[in-house]
């Protein structure tokens, strides 16, 4: 009997679980994706929609009033033209921020797959809508604002649901190393977004949009004739989410011991009775852990979106790059963090300590900001090696606790047997974490005419606060590591 081929025997080598646990972590990995992917073109286009026309010869058949702004795109061609982007920026950041809250209540009482459906057929037309301005000729400042807000409240479908969907299907063990790699998407989705900004940027900035919001939209489509919102949906084993005696494994296999994305642990455990109403807001609040985690994250998004909102801008004006090349450029900060979130969960899986591995690398990333500033603009290699050095630091504390930390908590111990409350835990996390998003960039749009290194300033004082909100967990996690030293020597 002749060997089977390649292809089949690695078909074979899983089980029918393990590859359905890939396709839904795949799956969710594109939905998310697509989420970022049409959240950036603002940053990309904003450069375009205010520049220094000065230096660009105009058409002669072209009555000009005022050299300096005969070529922005009104209202965004006045001297307060950063405030303006701060307030575009902040309508989308406030209404995510407030939705946030609610959109875990939905997502917990809404199927999944109709939930996140909804969420991104919408957020397709709200894009494409920003983008039609530049067709349809539209100057108005409130136009632009009521898309960004009606864009940021359906937007807050996403991060619930899918962190959601991802703790039906996964466990416990190695939960930091899956959701690194997994929560990648973020970064992904800002550097397509970049890409695909910048390719029309420059010719028809309305195009920046359009092409996300149809990419959005398509994944919608996805969404409904393809995602599977539990394991016992499909016929398949739930994962465990408490550990027994034996660390339960990553790898799964069906022809030997190695389970690839396990959903159970090699010992038996007791089985406990399911519980399956919602959790409440202040129940969720008095988890272990959730407020602790959620105000440092206010910190470190402020950090991050402040970074994902100003970075080109930034590029533009100190590094003097056109549109295009600074929008490319500042796609290394999120290459730099998707190394970072695998980096802090695989540390936090090895050492069990999510509050210490958080709390270090925002302890290096502060003085990392200082030298951005300082030297980052000296030369093309120094500015690529800073912006991945910051992208790491500045976003792998932001990526574990939104990912690891919140299925962690939404599946606390305190909770067991309740299957729902996974959602309300992440929306408040990642809610309370959006209100720094919407801060950190409205600072900025304040600061920056004061000058840049304020700015800087500003975003090293958020992450010292970030890291001091950790300090209580921090500690209580190196008394259990010296207690377990101390009985292993005993």
């Amino acid at each position: 009997m002749g060997s089977l081929a390649p292809g089949i025997k690695l078909i074979t080598a899983f089980s029918r679980d393990s590859w359905y646990r890939f396709f839904i972590l795949l799956l969710t990995f594109v939905f998310y994706t697509s989420y970022h992917l049409s959240r950036k073109p603002i940053s990309i286009v904003k450069s375009q929609l205010h520049r220094n026309c000065s230096n660009i010869i105009y058409p002669s058949d072209l009555n000009i009033t005022d050299n300096d702004t005969w070529c922005d795109w009104a209202p965004f061609d006045q001297k307060n033209y950063q405030n303006l982007f701060g307030v575009l920026d902040n309508c989308f950041l406030v209404a995510y921020a407030i939705g946030m809250f609610f959109s875990g209540i939905f997502g917990e009482r809404v199927p999944l797959r109709y939930y996140l459906t909804f969420g991104m057929l919408l957020s397709g037309l709200f894009t494409t809508l920003f983008g039609l301005g530049f067709y349809w000729k539209i100057h108005s400042l409130w136009y632009y604002c009521l898309i960004q807000v009606l864009n940021g409240l359906v937007q807050t479908t996403g991060w619930p649901a899918v962190v959601a969907c991802i703790g039906n299907w996964f466990g416990k063990g190695k939960r930091g190393f899956i959701m690194g790699v997994w929560n990648s998407h973020t970064s992904v989705g800002n550097i397509l977004g970049s890409l695909i900004a910048g390719v029309y940027v420059s010719s028809a900035w309305g195009l920046s949009f359009i092409v996300p919001g149809i990419i959005i939209a398509s994944t919608g489509v996805l969404c409904f004739l393809f995602l599977v919102e539990k394991p016992e949906d499909v016929n398949c084993t739930p994962p465990q989410h408490h550990e027994s005696a034996e660390q339960e494994p990553l790898l799964s296999n069906s022809s030997s011991n190695e389970e690839i994305f396990s959903s159970h642990s090699l010992t038996a455990v007791e089985p406990v009775e399911e519980h399956t109403e919602a959790i409440g807001f202040c129940s969720a609040l008095k988890i272990p852990g959730v407020v602790e985690f959620s105000l440092c994250l206010l910190f470190a998004k402020l950090v991050s979106y402040t970074f994902l909102y100003w970075l080109p801008l930034y590029i533009a004006n100190v590094a003097h790059f056109d549109p295009k090349h600074a929008g490319d450029l500042s796609t290394l900060f999120d290459v730099g963090g998707i190394v970072g979130g695998i980096l802090a969960g695989l540390i936090s899986d090895y050492s069990g300590g999510r509050a210490t591995t958080c709390c270090a690398m925002l302890i290096i990333a502060a003085p990392m900001l200082f030298l951005f500033n300082k030297v980052g603009q000296s030369g093309l290699s120094t500015t690529i090696c800073m912006l991945l050095w910051c992208g790491a630091l500045v976003n792998g504390p932001y990526a574990l606790i939104t990912t690891a930390v919140s299925a962690d908590l939404g599946t606390h111990e305190c909770l067991r047997g309740n299957s729902r409350a996974l959602s309300t835990v992440t929306a408040i996390i990642d809610g309370t974490g959006s209100i720094g998003a919407a801060v950190g960039p409205l600072l900025a749009g304040l600061i920056s005419p004061t000058g840049w290194n304020n700015v800087f300033y500003m975003l090293i004082t958020a992450d010292v606060l970030a890291c001091l909100l950790l300090s209580r967990l921090v500690y209580k996690e190196i008394r259990g590591w010296c207690g377990n030293t101390t009985r292993q020597r005993g």
